[in-house]
């Protein structure tokens, strides 16, 4: 018989110090750990972003090429983290949909790992280990184990886009939640073709549906590496 599921701890704010976010698309830094950024950036971290791909398959119906379709999510990207406050993003421009061979997965593995020296964050975020797309899944797989082989003791969180986790952590961002949702429809060339503020809205709203009673919003973490502080924890959820 399988075990109930601990019950996610409930932040009201995240963890303060230097924040490194990975997304592996141009977009996935504002759907996945959008408001959360926000909140990292209203509360004066410091905010870096690195985008791995160059998202040229953000374009299925052909509408540009793919030069035009790269600079312009790009464009978007950088719209969106502006929103949001974050002006500190670098691009890898690895292709879109590439099946990642051994000497790839070394030499991204390597790109982190300098990312993360030269940084030093205390956080980093990446998706989660089951997202259910193979450029988030590649991106999971080289930041682990960059982190892995560095040693380092920061925090590491995932977070979620094309599939739902069942979370360690749920933070509160009712406060960034509007901004996110602008941050998210500056990506248009998205949006024409998948709602995505409309869907993100949802599952915002249903991740404060177990501590906030279905009030306000939320975004969900699971733990990849090191300790949740237990100081952030809202002892009354």
């Amino acid at each position: 018989m399988s075990s109930l599921p601990a019950r996610p701890v409930l932040w009201r704010s995240p963890p303060a110090g230097r924040i490194l976010a990975f997304a592996p698309h141009p977009d996935d830094e504002v759907a996945g750990p959008g408001g959360i950024l926000g909140r990292h950036q209203q509360q004066g971290d410091h905010v870096r972003v690195i985008v791995t791909t160059d998202g040229t398959n953000g374009d299925p119906d052909g509408h540009a090429e793919p030069t035009e379709v790269a600079a312009m999510r790009r464009q978007e990207s950088r719209a969106g983290l502006a929103i949001l406050g974050i002006d500190d993003v670098h691009y890898w421009d690895f292709p879109d949909g590439h099946v990642l061979s051994e000497t790839d997965l070394q030499r991204a593995t390597k790109l982190a790992a300098d990312a993360i020296t030269e940084f030093a964050p205390d956080v980093v975020y990446m998706p989660w280990e089951k997202d259910g797309h193979p450029d988030h899944h590649a991106l999971f797989i080289v930041v682990t184990r960059a982190l892995e082989q560095l040693g380092s003791g920061c925090l590491a969180l995932g977070y979620e886009v094309w599939n739902a986790m069942i979370p360690d952590v749920i933070v509160d961002t009712t406060q960034t939640a509007e901004l996110k949702r602008q941050a998210m429809l500056a990506h248009k060339s998205q949006i024409q073709y998948v709602q995505f503020d409309r869907c993100l809205a949802g599952l915002s709203a249903y991740r404060a549906m177990v501590h906030m009673r279905g009030k306000g919003d939320g975004e969900a973490l699971c733990l990849v590496r090191g300790k949740l502080p237990a100081e952030l924890a809202d002892p009354d959820a």
